[in-house]
């Protein structure tokens, strides 16, 4: 007997076998969402665990966060707040390919994202954390029927408590059309190959991190500010090739900026407003810097070639009681 599961457009074979126990003795089971449809190379990588469409615009997207991640692990007993980023980040292709039809090889680029985050429900338990993000999508933009962006605003739970609310806008292209945008940057792999060379790493304990090798900043210029690591060897923020730095990249070094600023007190950044302004570029070093503002917060900036590419307000708590 044959049986098939459909996933999005694709149709996946089971051949039943004598040995395997019948479908309906299994019960609920629990898998990832296909890898193709996060931008993962690595299975690893994927938190999404499934979508259903709830309405004509909005929909439910589970996920599954692990105990233990060797980048966004748990520190003084909470789950990294960049751990949630990330999933939102992996909404964004799932809605896309998923729900509104965008093809595979199409790409979703960040304008602006906002996170607000209750530290409360980040605990880290003996089990890994169940999440439900309820998504409201807004502003879709289609040109001859195909996704060219849009805006989706999440309430997110864990394991039935709120955990917060998001909000993201990005557009869509084609391989094509990025290609054009993109000229002689659209090549991820010559991207790679002409990166800077790796600046040494301030020191783990400054950023709030254990290894060297996830430090993003390294010491500052004579104008106070740290210049980007990019090492697209770092096999979580490079998961696949990539012809400019990523936003997670940026989002890292805003979080890191922000402790460094704020000295020898642990950091949990609760608040994020992000705007990606332009592409930060490989091929020549970019500059971090981080100011006080005068509510408390901490605006973190990216340059190159002195223009502005990414600014973030970061909203910074106490993980600590």
């Amino acid at each position: 007997m044959t049986t098939f599961a459909r996933i999005g457009s694709s149709v996946t074979e089971y051949q039943a076998s004598p040995h395997r126990p019948p479908r309906e003795d299994l019960g609920p089971l629990t898998t990832t969402v296909p890898k193709e449809y996060v931008h993962r190379a690595a299975v690893t990588e994927v938190f999404l665990t499934g979508w259903r469409q709830t309405d004509t615009d909005t929909c439910t997207v589970t996920a599954q966060w692990p105990r233990a991640h060797v980048f966004y692990g748990p520190a003084y007993g909470l789950h990294d707040p960049l751990l949630f980023v990330e999933t939102l980040r992996q909404t964004v292709p799932l809605l896309s390919h998923a729900v509104y039809g965008a093809p595979m090889d199409h790409k979703q680029i960040w304008q602006r994202l906002q996170v607000s985050l209750d530290p409360a429900a980040l605990h880290a338990g003996p089990t890994p954390a169940a999440l439900e993000l309820h998504v409201r999508c807004t502003e879709v933009e289609r040109r001859a029927g195909v996704l060219r962006g849009m805006r989706i605003d999440v309430t997110a739970t864990r394991d039935g408590l709120r955990l917060g609310t998001a909000s993201t806008s990005f557009s869509s292209h084609s391989r094509a059309l990025y290609r054009r945008l993109r000229g002689a940057y659209g090549d991820a792999d010559e991207a790679m190959a002409n990166a800077v060379a790796l600046p040494a790493p301030i020191l783990p304990e400054l950023v709030g991190r254990d290894r060297r090798d996830d430090v993003v900043l390294a010491n500052r210029d004579r104008d106070g500010r740290w210049q980007l690591r990019v090492n697209t060897l770092h096999p979580v923020i490079f998961d696949h090739p990539n012809d400019h730095a990523p936003g997670m990249l940026l989002l890292e070094a805003a979080r890191q900026a922000v402790q460094h600023h704020v000295g020898q007190v642990p950091v949990l950044a609760t608040g994020m407003e992000a705007a990606f302004h332009r592409y930060v570029e490989l091929d020549a070093p970019a500059w971090v810097a981080a100011t006080s503002l005068a509510d408390g917060r901490i605006r973190v900036v990216v340059e190159q070639d002195d223009a502005l590419a990414f600014e973030c307000v970061v909203t910074p708590s106490s993980p600590v009681s």
